[in-house]
């Protein structure tokens, strides 16, 4: 297949797939963990308060080959099984973005599938799968929640805003420690709820302000990015050719806030 862009039917044949696809593994692992419980999870340490389980795995591979049995002439990246960028469109997948919190029965997790093309997101879906609910946009069609539109917050006044902030294990502590006080200086409220691609689509429906994490890798992000874009957001991440294989710094906020967050976020090394 030539590496020129699809059209807006294969597009919206890859959108529709990929949310009916998220939406079947992410309440598959939700059934695994009611009927498992947290000891039998299969749990596997990858590092430091980094985490795999059966579910993710299981998830992974349901959502690879069901893609390349649709899509056989798409190329495939995800967090477990890994990849490699293709030369036409491809796909970046996260099976549990929140596996900690998955583990815990914390109720922030879900299910990321990005489809990149010509050096874009062109698709992203997200199932967050607790609440049951299809986060999803196409490049150029705006972000749905389950079919309606949504959208970001109008949120100008620092001291009413609310964001939701990542810590990152492959950034300086006290450069973290230096930016909430930073926020907290300028009277602007934060959470953590240690997954990306919820807190970024709690951006794209205005529930949150902003989201930002020093280090995000490109499955954590990709998918909610493109919802927020579409949603009004405006999203800082490094060059797609560099933030696919290596991730890095990414911040998405609700326009009117998003030059101060800039000076306040981004500026420090």
């Amino acid at each position: 297949m030539s590496v020129k862009s699809h059209s807006n039917g294969a597009l919206t044949a890859r959108h529709d797939f990929a949310c009916t696809l998220a939406q079947k593994v992410g309440l598959q692992a939700l059934r695994y963990w009611n009927e498992q419980g947290v000891e039998g999870l299969g749990t596997e340490v990858k590092g430091l308060q980094d985490f795999v389980t059966k579910a993710d795995k299981d998830a992974e591979h349901t959502i690879r080959t069901e893609l390349a049995d649709m899509f056989p002439e798409d190329g495939f990246i995800g967090e477990e099984s890994g990849g490699e960028v293709a030369s036409g469109g491809y796909w970046v997948v996260d099976p549990i973005d929140g596996t900690s919190n998955y583990l815990r029965g914390l109720r922030h997790w879900g299910v990321s599938i990005a489809y990149v093309e010509d050096g874009e997101a062109q698709v992203g879906v997200i199932h967050d799968t607790p609440t049951d609910r299809i986060y999803s946009a196409m490049r150029g069609f705006g972000a749905k929640r389950d079919g309606s539109d949504i959208s970001v917050s109008r949120t100008s006044d620092p001291t009413m805003a609310m964001g939701i902030v990542g810590a990152s294990r492959r950034a300086p502590f006290d450069l973290y420690l230096r930016q909430l006080q930073a926020l907290y200086n300028d009277g602007i409220e934060h959470r953590k709820i240690g997954a990306a691609a919820i807190g970024i689509v709690r951006v794209a429906e205005g529930v949150a302000d902003f989201y930002y994490e020093k280090h995000l890798n490109s499955w954590d992000a990709l998918a909610a990015l493109l919802i927020a874009e579409e949603a009004g957001a405006k999203v800082v991440t490094p060059p797609m050719d560099e933030f696919v294989p290596n991730g890095g710094e990414v911040l998405c906020s609700t326009p009117a806030l998003s030059a101060r967050l800039e000076r306040i976020l981004l500026n420090e090394t």
